[in-house]
């Protein structure tokens, strides 16, 4: 048993519970930071010592930061389309701050933010990007992708305090225990229940949830101060995912491909039912469609070569995705 303690904070969600198992793979003990109402399911019979308060306390920081050594601030408001966009970007960005400045009074050896593509830009050519591709401020298309930007700024100003922080940058990780789902298992859910009829000309970057986590300790370990890592694996047009899919499940992949004019128009008139009518989180987000006017391809070489992230096949990361949902409750019989 190692004689260092981590703190994950966002340790019940999806990314958070994988990084909280890769802590006791490696032997560390683990303080899971949630909030007061957080489903901890992700998180049963693990031996773990739980920490409950609110990411905009510094006192409760302050207490569940006592005694670790390393930090892995993966707490986040990740939604595409919100109904309270001011607190996407309070918890994302207010948060991220006041864990910093908690990290720097004690002293912390290291920590590793989680932030996100969103944060890189998009070559116009189609190339993937890389951690050095910019993002131009017109691409900030909604709470989600403003908060992950302006919180990385945050980070940013930390390392310049010497505050000894590594960046990740996860792609769209799939796997198990996304209990939400996240805007990617939402889509691998709908096609399960056979609601996607249509698909458009896009594309992802996808990456086994566990990899993801164990880029995190990797990190910690070997990545640089003040650098930043996209922990992905393999860029799939979207016709191409749910021809995986489809192999996997044997339920017919769509054959329709929509324009995005037509699917943006289908988002907007779902956006204001969903507001005025159904007063409830739009089922098509507005940010994820005009997101997907370019197709969202990442290199991962850096984190390769740097870091030495594991590169689980897409087929299998998926294959266990499509199993945790069947299982949990997330499929029509």
């Amino acid at each position: 048993m190692s004689s260092r303690t981590v703190l994950v904070t966002g340790a019940s969600g999806f990314l958070g519970s994988h990084v909280v198992r890769a802590a006791l793979k490696r032997g560390f003990r683990v303080r899971a930071f949630v909030r007061p109402k957080s489903s901890l399911k992700n998180l049963e019979g693990l031996p773990i010592e739980f920490c409950t308060g609110d990411i905009q306390s510094q006192a409760d920081l302050t207490k569940a930061v006592t005694g670790c050594s390393w930090i892995f601030h993966l707490a986040a408001d990740y939604r595409f389309t919100s109904l309270e966009g001011e607190q996407v970007l309070k918890t994302n960005i207010d948060g991220t701050r006041r864990v910093l400045e908690v990290a720097e009074k004690a002293g912390i050896e290291r920590m590793v933010y989680t932030s996100s593509t969103a944060t890189i830009g998009l070559p116009i050519n189609g190339n993937p990007a890389d951690e050095k591709t910019p993002l131009q401020q017109k691409d900030l298309v909604g709470p989600y992708k403003r908060s992950k930007y302006y919180a990385e700024l945050e980070v940013k100003k930390g390392v310049e305090r010497g505050i000894p922080v590594v960046i990740v940058n996860p792609s769209a990780p799939v796997g198990t225990h996304d209990g939400k789902p996240t805007p990617t298992g939402r889509f691998i859910v709908d096609f399960l229940n056979r609601k996607l009829f249509a698909y458009t000309d896009t594309g992802l970057n996808i990456v086994d949830a566990e990899d993801v986590a164990e880029g995190h300790f990797l990190a910690a370990e070997k990545g640089k101060i003040g650098e930043r890592y996209i922990l992905g694996n393999q860029n799939l047009s979207f016709k191409e995912i749910l021809e995986i899919l489809s192999k996997i499940t044997n339920i017919p992949s769509p054959k329709v491909c929509l324009p995005h004019s037509v699917v943006l128009f289908m988002a907007h008139i779902n956006d204001i039912f969903s507001r005025n009518v159904l007063r409830r989180e739009p089922g098509i987000p507005v940010e994820g469609v005009k997101l997907s006017r370019k197709k969202m391809f990442f290199s991962a070489e850096k984190a390769r070569r740097e870091l030495g992230i594991p590169q689980t096949a897409v087929e299998t990361a998926l294959a266990k995705a499509v199993g945790w949902y069947r299982e949990n409750g997330y499929v029509r019989q």
